[in-house]
């Protein structure tokens, strides 16, 4: 890292947590470069296909209280 970088980093990291997560935000989504101008469409159309797939189940899947406990299970043993 540079001079100025590590300059810049060091100001960066006094701003206040929420700037620092947008900023944090912007630098990554930089790196991805151009936007894909149909992923918001395509993420939707997802969400749609899920959404009646799970209305069309008579399947109830697990309650949320029973995932959170697996997940918080599996954290803990790591």
């Amino acid at each position: 890292m540079t001079g100025v970088a590590r300059k810049l980093l060091e100001d960066l990291l006094a701003l206040p947590e929420e700037d620092r997560a947008e900023l944090a935000s912007e630098l990554i989504a930089s790196l991805d470069g151009p936007p894909d101008a149909s992923w918001e469409e395509t993420w939707l159309e997802e969400i749609d296909r899920r959404v009646a797939a799970a209305e069309q189940s008579d399947d109830p899947g697990e309650d949320w209280l029973t995932v959170r406990a697996r997940i918080l299970g599996e954290l803990r043993s790591r």
